[in-house]
């Protein structure tokens, strides 16, 4: 049995000299668990693989989102009120500074946070609202690993909601969202709006939600013909619209 135990123990170490680029480091240390106590150190490798697969299989489940949890509990209203920045942090921090001042304050007191932020001009708030109010609700691809998936956004006052179409689809208004972004309004007269988007790193990671933002910034903020004609498509013709062409505008733009 203990020459046995020796073999299994030996296959083992050969496999890590293979696969782990660390081996080098601790192959003295290795070595002499394997040979004086097998048993453990093939009770160690089992553990490693087993974590291993355990976080493979946790990325493969994220890749579809977790499509299948509605939210517990949902509030609803007929008109939802404009989010507050002085629900989020003192706003005394920003009083009476200049534009360029609260830009850096803002962008600054997020980098240690699980957010994206940004600091918008007012002129594109302006003309990101005004296409609010003529397609308030699209959706927008982003990739994964067995190809895209598709996220709905709606607005609702200064606030963008973003839910997995899918989800969607099963749940309706209890569908969890997987990415909220807020436009605050406050320093709208410095030519400036605070926007800040959280989002469920459980559906989500940071640079997917970072592609919704800027999708949602091309389509409804710049003047482009092709863009602006699926938006309308999608809100007046939705037998016409096509979910491939959304995508292909995602893949132009990431080849560019």
């Amino acid at each position: 049995m203990s020459a046995n135990l020796q073999e299994k123990a030996a296959e083992a170490l050969e496999k890590l000299k293979t696969e782990n680029p660390y081996f080098s480091k601790y192959a003295d240390k290795i070595a002499k668990i394997q040979k004086s106590s097998p048993e453990e150190f093939l009770s160690k490798i089992q553990k490693q693989e087993a974590e291993k697969a355990k976080k493979q299989a946790d990325e493969k489940a994220r890749d579809y989102s977790e499509l299948m949890n509605p939210k517990k509990t949902i509030e609803t209203k007929s008109e939802l009120p404009f989010k507050k920045l002085e629900d989020i942090m003192k706003i005394e921090l920003l009083e009476g500074k200049s534009a360029d001042e609260i830009k850096e304050i803002w962008l600054e007191y997020h980098k240690s946070k699980d957010v994206i932020a940004a600091v918008v001009p007012t002129e594109i708030f302006n003309k990101l609202m005004d296409n609010a109010k003529k397609y308030p609700i699209f959706i927008f691809p982003i990739p994964r690993s067995q190809g895209f998936e598709f996220i709905m956004l709606q607005f609702a006052a200064n606030t963008v909601h973003f839910t997995p179409l899918l989800c969607y689809q099963v749940h309706k208004e209890n569908a969890p969202e997987c990415l909220n972004i807020v436009h605050y309004i406050e320093f709208k007269d410095k030519g400036i709006v605070l926007m800040r988007g959280e989002y469920d790193t459980k559906v989500i990671n940071v640079q997917e939600a970072q592609c919704l933002a800027n999708q949602l910034q091309m389509y409804y903020t710049q003047n482009n013909e092709k863009k602006l004609e699926l938006l309308e498509t999608f809100t007046k013709s939705p037998e016409k619209f096509k979910h491939m062409d959304v995508i292909k505008e995602l893949e132009n733009l990431q080849i560019a």
